[in-house]
Order: C-alpha cells, then sequence, then structure tokens
C-alpha cells in the first residue's frame, strides 16, 4: 500500500511511502487530518534530531566504545529509578 505525499505547490518534489495495510486502514479511519503535513513535519523533526546528533557527536571527545558504554549505563539507571518508582 501506497501513502503519496502530494503538495499543490509547483517544482516541489512528490514522495511515495510504502505502509502496511493496517496502518493505511487506521489513516482512511481520519480523513480529516493532512496527512501529508503530518509526514512533512515527521521528516523535519527526525532531520533536526539528527543534525542535533551530528553536531553533538563532532564535539565528542569520547570514542564509539565509550559512548555505548554510557549509554548502557544511562539506561540501567533510568531503568532502576523507574523500577523504584512503579
Amino acid at each position: 500500500m501506497y501513502i503519496y505525499v502530494i503538495t499543490c505547490f509547483d517544482k516541489i518534489p512528490t514522495m511515495s511511502v510504502r505502509i502496511p495495510e493496517d496502518l493505511k486502514n487506521e489513516i482512511d479511519d481520519h480523513p480529516e487530518i493532512n496527512w501529508s503535513e503530518v509526514a512533512r513535519q515527521s521528516f523535519r523533526e527526525k532531520l533536526t534530531d539528527l543534525e542535533f546528533l551530528e553536531e553533538f557527536k563532532s564535539r565528542s571527545e569520547l570514542t564509539e566504545e565509550e559512548a555505548l558504554e554510557l549509554g548502557k549505563k544511562v539506561n540501567e539507571s533510568l531503568r532502576e529509578r523507574y523500577e523504584e518508582s512503579s
């Protein structure tokens, strides 16, 4: 199944995105939503996140291995905190 991201402006590219049938059915249940705009906003948000991560990475003095280890420690700490509060 395809969802087409189409704009009404000239010289703006069109993009097709494959989505699962069940997602398409749910989207079809909400015709009041401008799904093209939802997709555009999502793409922009993801690109903003990637730009932040690239900038952060370029300034980091950690090796990839050190960053992964730090990430594991943060995740473990958050898991423990979440379990204590539940």
